[in-house]
């Protein structure tokens, strides 16, 4: 691992809330992701499944969990598969977890070898009634590959077809959306690395340099301090590209003149950060350049004081795109008639901001949760305003990452470089 060991007080009480919302006589198991093959003998990073490791804390393929509460073994309540090594397995991949291991970092006493989990899940499910089964239930999920768990579910249902399924995500995305004091920690630990990413390309950027040096810079920064790019491609879109929401090509020259939006973030221990920032390629924005920007901050810095306990989500976005109307009225990129003909389901605003303002946050970027739940006390959202001006190949889009507390909204980015004047004074620099 290249962070620091995470306490297992978390997973152990992390599978303590999960076990109080099972029904009785109930097992659920967790399966870890699959290593991704590319071509020949290729595979891709391996990526553990985020609520495996939410609950155990494992990080290493072919991992199982196995919970359950009313086995009249007790000693089986909580069980841990890993994968066994050999020496083979040493030589060409490294050291694996041993049984030792794996017990002191998810704090379950009783693990076995992968390979025994037949033996072990047939001994017991004819102690259950219902089988908790975790599959991806997010919202904006458009996986077409088979997984782990989709594959343990067929196998499941055609050799023990009387008992009854239940599914794991809605429990575990109510769990997931409150962070815990350890979490929120490594949230932060995250967020700084972003900024010190940041911090870095400060002094880097002027006219003449490629996008994907940029993301070079930032590679190494994420990767020198033991942490990588939070789990999404690195968006580094200077001038017309900074229009591309999603624009991760990064193979063009910055030039004078250019906006240069970034969207990046670093990942730690599981958990991510997602940050955006816009410089001015040149080192000094430009008066529209600036009006804009500063626009965008206004509506970023309402957001963020929207970003309450009691509120949700809905009233939210209305909220954020009443507040973004006044400034692109101010802008003169809508007109008042345009808002008075505008379609309810599509405001004018939208033409210029077509994305929503707010996600969660947590061991994935878009992170789990109920877009219906109230915002909560512990819940991580990010705030990312923008506004966009094709014809003008100028786009700004802001965002810090945001946690919700009785007290108010504690922005996680506070220390990262933000007002205008501010970046072009530590450009200067």
């Amino acid at each position: 691992m290249r962070y620091a060991p995470i306490s297992n007080k978390l997973f152990i009480e992390n599978r303590k809330r999960f076990r109080a919302n099972l029904k009785s006589k109930s097992i659920a198991v967790f399966n870890s992701n699959d290593t991704q093959p590319t071509n020949a003998d290729g595979t891709m990073p391996f990526k553990q499944n985020k609520d495996l490791f939410y609950l155990s804390g494992i990080d290493q393929e072919e991992t199982i969990l196995l919970i359950f509460p009313d086995s009249p073994d007790k000693e089986l309540n909580e069980v841990l598969f890993v994968r066994e090594t050999n020496e083979h397995i040493a030589i060409w991949e490294g050291e694996k977890l041993t049984k030792a291991q794996a017990a002191i970092n998810s704090g379950i006493k009783k693990v076995y070898w992968t390979h025994q989990f037949k033996q072990v899940f047939n001994s017991l499910i004819f102690e259950a009634n219902n089988i908790y089964i975790n599959s991806n239930e997010h919202i904006r999920s458009g996986n077409e590959v088979e997984t782990r768990d989709e594959r343990f579910l067929s196998a499941c249902k055609k050799t023990y077809p009387l008992h009854n399924y239940l599914r794991s995500a809605p429990i575990l995305y109510d769990l997931r959306a409150i962070k815990s004091a350890e979490e929120v920690a490594m949230i932060q630990k995250a967020c700084d690395l972003t900024g010190n990413g940041f911090n870095r390309l400060l002094s880097f950027v002027k006219p003449g340099v490629w996008e994907y040096e940029i993301e070079a810079e930032l590679g190494h920064e994420f990767v020198r301090q033991g942490a990588g790019f939070a789990g999404y491609e690195p968006i580094i879109a200077a001038g017309k590209n900074s229009c591309v929401l999603h624009y991760n090509i990064n193979d063009k020259q910055c030039k004078e003149g250019d906006i240069l939006l970034m969207d990046f973030a670093a990942g730690y221990a599981n958990y991510q950060s997602d940050l955006t920032r816009c410089l001015p390629v040149s080192g000094k924005f430009t008066k529209r350049q600036k009006n804009v920007y500063n626009a965008v901050l206004r509506v970023m810095k309402f957001a963020t004081s929207r970003l309450v306990v009691g509120n949700n989500i809905t009233d939210y976005h209305k909220e954020v795109g009443n507040a973004m109307e006044e400034e692109l009225l101010s802008l003169r990129l809508i007109t008042k008639t345009e808002v008075k003909k505008q379609n309810p389901e599509w405001p004018a605003y939208k033409k210029y901001f077509m994305h929503g303002t707010s996600h969660y946050l947590g061991l994935d970027v878009h992170d789990v949760g109920s877009r219906f739940r109230k915002f909560e006390a512990g819940m991580v959202y990010t705030c990312e305003p923008g506004i966009y001006i094709p014809v003008e190949g100028l786009g700004i889009r802001l965002e810090n990452d945001i946690l919700l507390t009785k007290k108010g909204p504690v922005d996680l980015m506070k220390n990262i470089p933000i007002e205008a004047e501010e970046i072009e004074s530590l450009m200067k620099k």
